[in-house]
């Protein structure tokens, strides 16, 4: 599949080329799976540490940044699968997930206090004993504070992943870019690993993402980035110091936008 007019692969020069003076106000969506080891379930402490070592890296870079994190639950437990397997009605399985996610957000925040970094639990279903109630103006407030806001239990309904959560909560919060962390460096025409020819892009629209359907987030998630003009980096986070990077408005991954 070869790129249209409008879209750019990705160039040598792009990678490091500014992509802008820098973003101040961002959501980051990590999966439940960063933050444990390829294959496993359950929390891994390096990757945890790791994960929290790039947050911590990229907050403590720039005094001004106001960050939330969405985080997945899907190595504690994926609802999807269980609904599947025909067991668990998919309204418990999908309950079940976000339950898997504010376990990570508990073990994230801890590991984000241990490096210095101030942080706030809020959870979308009412889990009063460990982490707050999502309430907007209480987030903006911890953000404006300089506190890490870390969002869990998704949006707090069945029926929607966290990919939704994320650009739920970037809309919400004012955020300049929803950055959405993978194990990949970006978009592809096809799946890199299956396809050699498969070409990463620098720059796709989001009606070329949803035309192409290339996967970028699920399509409830990027109708509403393109609704509301929210940008979307998709990166690699394996690579340590990329959010920096990104926050800093280097061109790393692949940046989806109205243009």
């Amino acid at each position: 599949m070869s790129p249209s007019s409008t879209t750019r692969p990705a160039s040598a020069d792009a990678a490091t080329a500014p992509a802008k003076d820098r973003y101040r106000r961002i959501v980051l969506k990590v999966s439940g799976e960063s933050l444990s080891q390829p294959g496993q379930l359950g929390i891994d402490p390096e990757e945890l540490r790791a994960i929290a070592g790039e947050i911590a890296s990229a907050k403590t870079a720039f005094d001004d940044l106001r960050m939330a994190v969405v985080v997945g639950g899907g190595n504690i437990v994926r609802g999807a699968k269980l609904a599947e397997a025909g067991r668990i009605n998919q309204s418990t399985a999908d309950y079940m997930g976000m339950l898997g996610t504010v376990i990570n957000g508990l073990a994230l925040r801890e590991a984000l206090e241990q490096l210095g970094v101030q942080s706030r639990v809020m959870s979308a279903i009412t889990v009063t004993a460990v982490c707050e109630p999502f309430i907007r103006l209480r987030a903006l407030r911890h953000m404006e504070k300089g506190r890490v806001v870390i969002l869990v239990a998704g949006t707090g309904n069945p029926f929607f992943t966290t990919d939704t959560c994320a650009s739920l909560r970037a809309i919400e919060l004012g955020a300049e870019v929803l950055l959405k962390a993978t194990k990949v460096d970006g978009v592809y025409s096809a799946d890199p690993r299956r396809d050699p020819k498969a070409t990463r892009f620098d720059r796709l629209t989001f009606r070329e993402a949803l035309e192409r359907q290339l996967g970028v987030m699920d399509l409830t998630a990027l109708a509403m980035c393109m609704e509301h003009g929210l940008p979307i980096c998709v990166f690699d986070f394996k690579k340590q110091g990329n959010i920096r990077r990104v926050v800093a408005g280097e061109r790393i991954g692949t940046l989806v936008s109205t243009a």
